[in-house]
């Protein structure tokens, strides 16, 4: 296993190395840059620049030299000084507006995850074992609209019902006689309760998938040849049902965790915008629009490695908990 996991490791290193390309290519494509956009802005509302003072901004900004150079320069920062560059859109630090906007984003979807694997698990377990019941049907019926139904339509239509029944507007993290206001018991508290509608749309919008999952893989297992033998057997129906059933169901919800990482790391980014969430998914759709370079590149990166990262991660836990899962190259052989 350890060589395994040193030999995945180095492996990485080259696969980083292309993703940090793709990344600034990807941002490169679109013609013109910010500067471009930010002269077309102006011109727009009827602000006329002359040619001197376009190019001044150009030489100003780095973008009079060639993409390989701003590629090489952007690099060097982030490997020698884990630093990301800077955002021309806001004026500040690519690494101060994650840390803003990065802690609230990983309340929302680590709880939101945590919040899906604690219903999804046990449903789709009995839905399993309990095949054709009532309540299975019930289920599956739920997971089926949690499946179908768009998030950020779920949240717009349960925003406006919240209001219209309680008053209260669960938009932003903050209601308006809080914003300007000192952390409090009472700014927390009000937090807290703009944060329930985030959670319960977002980890809704998992659960029903991973019921159909959990409940899929499960009722494979039980049909396989070693349950029938154990049943025979007379083994505890609990302890057949968790000992090895259960675990090798959950071989797919590990594997997902290439691409929970970087849905962590950006969020639900419709549900954001529609509930006005200050998160790193609307961070990055503003970034593409103004063609704010280091900002987008850094945030598409950031997610590409974080799946890479997860892919790996999910081969070890997986390597772990199916002892039918073998890397070894003498196994392999």
């Amino acid at each position: 296993m350890v060589a395994y996991i040193v030999r995945r490791s180095v492996m990485l290193i080259p696969i980083l190395v292309l993703i940090s390309l793709v990344s600034f290519a990807i941002i490169e494509l679109p013609p013109g840059d910010w500067v471009t956009y930010q002269i077309e802005n102006l011109r727009a509302s009827g602000i006329e620049l002359n040619e001197d003072e376009a190019e001044r901004l150009v030489k100003m900004y780095g973008f009079d030299q060639p993409a390989w150079k701003r590629y090489i320069r952007w690099m060097r920062g982030i490997l020698f000084k884990f630093n990301f560059g800077w955002s021309f859109q806001w004026g500040k630090t690519v690494n101060e507006l994650l840390g803003e906007r990065l802690p609230l984003t990983l309340v929302i979807s680590i709880s939101a995850l945590i919040v899906s694997w604690i219903i999804a698990i046990p449903i789709g377990i009995y839905s399993a074992t309990h095949q054709y019941s009532v309540l299975d049907y019930i289920f599956t019926f739920f997971g089926f609209l949690g499946l179908t139904i768009p998030t950020f339509l779920l949240a717009m239509v349960l925003a406006w019902y919240i209001f219209k029944l309680t008053e209260f507007a669960p938009l932003g993290l903050f209601s308006i006689e809080y914003m300007d206001e000192p952390m409090s018991m009472e700014k927390f508290i009000d937090m807290l309760k703009h944060l329930v509608l985030p959670l319960i749309i977002i980890g809704l919008n998992g659960t029903g998938a991973l019921i159909r999952v959990m409940r899929g893989n499960l009722l494979d297992e039980l049909k396989k040849q070693y349950v029938i033998t154990a049943r025979a057997k007379g083994v505890n129906e609990m302890q057949l049902l968790f000992k090895y059933p259960v675990r090798m169901s959950m071989n797919p919800v590990i594997s997902t965790i290439g691409w929970i990482l970087p849905g962590i790391f950006s969020g639900e980014v419709l549900v954001s915008l529609v509930l006005g969430l200050q998160t790193t998914g609307p961070l990055l759709l503003r970034a593409v629009l103004a063609q704010d370079m280091f900002l987008a590149g850094s945030i598409v990166m950031i997610l590409s490695v974080l799946t890479v990262i997860g892919t790996l991660l999910s081969d070890i836990l997986l390597a772990a908990l199916d002892p039918r899962i073998r890397y070894s190259a003498a196994a392999a052989r």
